[in-house]
């Protein structure tokens, strides 16, 4: 095998499936990445796999020789983000062709504009291979409708692993839209998407895909991917393949039945408020910064009279902080009590100006919705307050 490619292309394209390489693995080959040239195309193509994310990537090259080989992941990272910009050629060889070897096994050269490096490898009969949904038809979705959603879905997730399936974010297939939905038991959020090619059959798929993998395949997007840009997801029991362009992303999915997640979520609501985000935002990060003395917690005061609400927060032997901002509202006065990390994290990803807060009483779930535009519903339970 022996290509030539650009310093740039190498070192992107290694960083980005490297994160699919386990940090222990199981098996020595998986803590290599799989090169794969291919004389016909000039295409390299790079993958990792940890048996349950895999990530594959290509990349235009010159192919003087194909082949494939096993490159150990970490060393090549480094090796290779630090080289100088340029050409660099890959060639490998047998280790007892090699003088500078000792045993058996691969040696992979890297010879850039200033230098020469040589990196001992595996053969890639060993790397296993990525796991294919065959016979399955694939839902068409854009990158901008798939960003959406895991923005707005991926930061409630849990990060307790004793709550597995509550550690993903949960998709709901239908004939013409697509739904995320994440929670952690503490606050819900739910975003709808539009499907670009609606499905032939009006068959429901569900699927709960661990956020670990779907924050790599967020950052894929950002970082490589037009918003028109088609995404082919395939979906099958136990595996979900995300797939464009030259990039693939591959998951187990989470075993476990989802929390009906909708009967969570009132019909009818006491109380509506409708405030501006950024200026709830920026006021709350002020606030924040007492509550995060003493517990987390916010009070949020509702004053219909006035038309305002007031948040405010008792730092016990630190201070205390209120402050108030303008709002519609209709129905009565309320004090109610939120962690305020959970209300933030929330408010930062509903995607509008303005936007309405919908509750019933003290301790019920408060729902918060954007004013026009994306179809989202952000849940956050309150807390108790204690006098």
């Amino acid at each position: 095998m022996k290509l030539v490619c650009t310093q740039s292309d190498l070192s992107t394209n290694l960083s980005l499936v490297s994160r699919a390489v386990p940090s222990r693995p199981t098996h020595p080959v998986l803590a290599n990445v799989l090169l794969q040239a291919d004389a016909k195309t000039n295409q390299v193509s790079l993958t990792a796999f940890d048996l349950s994310l895999g990530i594959r990537t290509s990349f235009d090259a010159e192919v003087l020789e194909g082949g494939a080989i096993a490159l150990p992941a970490k060393l090549l990272v480094d090796i290779t983000s630090r080289l100088p910009e340029g050409e660099v050629t890959l060639d490998d060889e047998s280790a007892l062709e090699s003088e500078t070897a000792t045993g058996e096994g691969l040696i992979v050269t890297l010879t850039p504009k200033s230098g020469h490096y040589q990196v001992r490898a595996m053969s890639a009969e060993e790397f296993p291979e990525l796991p294919i949904i065959e016979n399955a038809e694939p839902i068409q979705l854009t990158t901008a409708a798939l960003i959406e959603g895991l923005r707005g879905s991926l930061f409630a997730t849990s990060g307790d692993e004793t709550k597995q399936v509550l550690t993903g974010v949960h998709l709901t297939v239908r004939q013409d839209t697509l739904e995320f939905a994440a929670t952690d038991g503490h606050r819900l959020a739910v975003l709808e998407t539009t499907n670009e090619r609606p499905l032939d059959n009006s068959e429901q798929l569900e699927v709960t895909v661990p956020a670990r993998a779907l924050r790599e395949l967020q950052r894929m997007l950002g970082h490589n991917a037009a918003s028109d840009q088609a995404i082919a997801l395939y979906l099958d029991q136990g595996q979900v393949v995300f797939a464009w362009q030259n990039q693939r992303l591959t998951s187990r999915t989470l075993d476990g039945q989802y929390p009906a997640y909708r009967q969570l979520i009132p019909r009818q609501f006491e109380r509506q408020l409708t405030i501006e985000r950024k200026q709830l935002i920026s006021t709350l990060e002020r606030i924040a910064v007492l509550a995060d003395q003493k517990n987390n917690i916010v009070k949020v005061s509702i004053n219909s009279a006035s038309q305002e609400i007031t948040l405010s927060c008792e730092a016990q032997d630190v201070g205390s902080g209120r402050e108030s901002i303008p709002a519609q509202i209709s129905g009565e006065d309320i004090e109610i009590a939120f962690n305020i990390k959970y209300l933030m994290e929330g408010l930062k990803e509903l995607p509008s100006s303005e936007i309405q807060m919908h509750l019933n009483q003290a301790l019920t779930p408060v729902i918060f919705t954007p004013l026009g535009g994306l179809k989202m519903t952000y849940l956050a339970m309150p807390v108790q307050l204690r006098n």
